[in-house]
């Protein structure tokens, strides 16, 4: 895989280098409510627009249905990176069409574009290799070389991602030989204790991931609505929380596997449960009550781990030396079930552990709730990408890159 400072060897000045970002960045209307993804992308962009590159930057936004809508446009996210850049960042309306074409086309040496949000075209996500293959041939006009920088969308095969590379001179953006090495770091060669923390609403989302991490791991944490599909797999009762009742025959099953291969898989031990969800966009107070995790009442939801595993979770996180996080404990955006996911982003940034906190809700809940980015070894901005390449899969955008 090329990297780009090899590119940059190689000589960019005057060249339109189209860079596959992630701009996939939250909103409540136009206003961006966690800026990390952008922010990921400036140091690829910056440096190829100090060599003099014309740079022509694209992103998807949302999940759009192949045709243009306000709701989800890149205008925000290009504005954003225009303050990051501490320079004027050109907007095309369109992703190649007339405006897009002006807008590259009046590029000079060093400016930098962003393209209209890519899935506006039913082309980037089609199943279909010729409507795909047609939809990156109108993208590769836009440029001479291709750069990726996108991890976050590196597990789907998009134009953008899959098609265009193959197009194109292409090299790998920082950010993908950043998470990269990341990912080895937690695949080959593994500092140990390895501990693992997995979390979020479905336990299916992580199933392979258990069943790759199961040879690697020393201890598996469980937390967030995926947890009561194990705790109901252990015959305990759980309520109305969150249950994938057809997984539990394969929970049982892994969890029978982790005590065969002496991997320590800990629940939780106690949680806290209310009747009703609470009230995210108010944040009224939710007044939970705390029960043991084999004790949950008939009519109620369990919504956060509770103290006596918030510090069973810490002390296990305490000596390890190798951490992997993917998903909330439980329903972090409001304050009365924060306390779990807090719990363990503290135990991680007040350790010695190289930590890497896999993307998606869990990098955004570090930053909700107020820590230093540069107390965790590594942020991941790719949730799923993370996930698929500690299963063992081949990732079409990684593999699009290799020369």
């Amino acid at each position: 895989m090329k990297t780009i400072d090899e590119l940059l060897a190689e000589g960019v000045a005057g060249k339109r280098v189209f860079v596959r970002a992630d701009l996939n960045v939250p909103l409540d209307g136009t206003t961006i409510t966690d800026d990390g993804r952008i922010r990921a992308v400036v140091p690829t962009v910056a440096r190829l627009a100090e060599a003099g590159a014309r740079v022509v930057v694209a992103s998807h936004l949302g999940r759009p249905k192949g045709a243009p809508d306000p709701a989800f446009s890149l205008a925000p996210a290009a504005a954003r990176l225009g303050e990051l850049l501490g320079a004027d960042v050109a907007f095309a309306t369109d992703t190649v069409g007339e405006s897009a074409r002006a807008t590259v086309a009046a590029l000079t040496d060093g400016q930098v574009a962003v393209v209209e949000n890519l899935r506006f075209n039913a082309g980037e996500t089609s199943k279909d290799d010729a409507e795909r293959g047609a939809f990156a041939a109108q993208l590769a006009q836009l440029a001479d070389v291709y750069v990726g920088d996108g991890f976050g969308a590196v597990h789907r095969k998009h134009a953008s991602v899959y098609d265009l590379p193959a197009r194109l001179p292409h090299a790998a953006g920082y950010l993908i030989a950043t998470e990269v090495g990341v990912l080895k770091k937690l695949t080959e060669d593994v500092a140990r204790p390895y501990a693992v923390v997995l979390g979020g609403a479905k336990v299916s989302d992580k199933l392979g991931v258990i069943d790759h991490l199961l040879e690697k791991a020393d201890r598996i944490l469980i937390g967030g609505g995926m947890a009561y599909t194990f705790l109901k797999a252990q015959g305990h009762e759980v309520g109305i929380s969150l249950l994938q009742e057809d997984q539990v025959p394969a929970v049982q099953g892994y969890l029978k596997r982790a005590e065969e291969l002496g991997v320590e898989f800990v629940l939780p031990v106690d949680v806290l449960v209310a009747g009703e969800f609470p009230d995210l966009k108010t944040k009224a107070p939710a007044h939970p009550a705390t029960v043991a995790a084999d004790a949950i009442p008939a009519d109620q939801e369990g919504l956060d781990i509770g103290p006596e595993t918030c510090a069973l979770y810490a002390s296990k996180l305490a000596d390890a030396a190798t951490v992997f996080w993917n998903g909330p404990m439980g329903v972090f955006e409001h304050p009365d079930y924060a306390g779990g996911t807090r719990a363990v982003a503290q135990a991680l940034a007040g350790s010695e552990a190289f930590s890497v906190v896999g993307g998606g809700d869990s990098a955004a809940a570090v930053r909700i709730l107020g820590f230093d980015e540069n107390a965790f070894g590594h942020i991941s901005t790719g949730g799923g990408a993370s996930l698929e390449y500690l299963e063992g899969k081949t990732l079409p955008g990684l593999a699009a890159l290799e020369d």
